[in-house]
């Protein structure tokens, strides 16, 4: 089993001149889940090598089991440093793609050629797409086979606008995910903020928030064993 996991290259929290990227947490539990279940993962992002890590991500107060076991994988953290361009990725290598969120997606990877792209292939492969937290941003503009919007009819969820307001950043981000989600014909859930929720309808797979992380990586190892 192989899974390729793409990664943000966005660093900038709009025009608030702080730093952004993605979500340690997003991106460190469902990569341990897939190696531990046999999974061979492979690392990519639009711009290749080093993908931004959003800085608040790795506060004490943040901090996992996954994340720790991270900070001392240097095996990993190599792994992280030297990710393949995404444009050069190719659907028939892969079982499945995982897309962990930060903010960094809401600005690159949901307006990312390549990555709709490969997420249509993906579908029309018969392939799972998951995505966590603010990552269902990369299903927006992506289409199905007739044209119509991927995600139309179809149940999803992603970081909702009571938790984009806990965290102070309603003004800041570019969309509210809900919303966009909604807006696109999404069959829009969620949990109470910071509950852990994991929605599979068929090919997709969505989580809302970082503790929705595990869920995700249990619903996509699942879906491609």
């Amino acid at each position: 089993m192989k899974a390729l996991i793409v990664l943000t290259s966005h660093d900038q929290l709009g025009d608030t001149g702080n730093k952004t990227g993605f979500w340690l947490e997003e991106f460190a539990c469902p990569y341990y889940y897939l190696k531990d279940a046999g999974v061979q993962v492979t690392l990519a992002s639009p711009n290749g090598g080093q993908p931004p890590l959003d800085p608040k991500s790795h506060e004490l107060v943040f901090q996992t089991e996954d994340t720790r076991r991270f900070d001392d994988d240097q095996a990993a953290q190599d792994e992280l440093a030297n990710t393949a361009k995404l444009a050069e990725m190719k659907v028939a290598d892969f079982d499945a793609v995982f897309y962990p969120g930060g903010h960094g997606p809401l600005w690159d990877l949901h307006n990312d050629h390549d990555s709709i792209t490969l997420i249509e292939s993906f579908i029309a492969a018969g392939k799972p797409v998951a995505s966590v937290c603010h990552a269902p941003a990369v299903l927006l503009k992506a289409k199905d086979s007739k044209g119509d919007s991927l995600i139309k009819g179809k149940k999803v969820t992603g970081f909702s606008n009571s938790e984009e307001s806990a965290v102070g950043l309603t003004d800041v981000v570019p969309y509210l995910l809900e919303d966009q989600l909604i807006a696109m014909g999404g069959v829009y859930q969620k949990a109470e903020d910071w509950n852990s929720l994991a929605i599979v309808d068929g090919l997709l797979i969505t989580g809302q928030n970082p503790g929705s992380s595990a869920a995700v990586a249990e619903a996509l190892v699942k879906a491609i064993s």
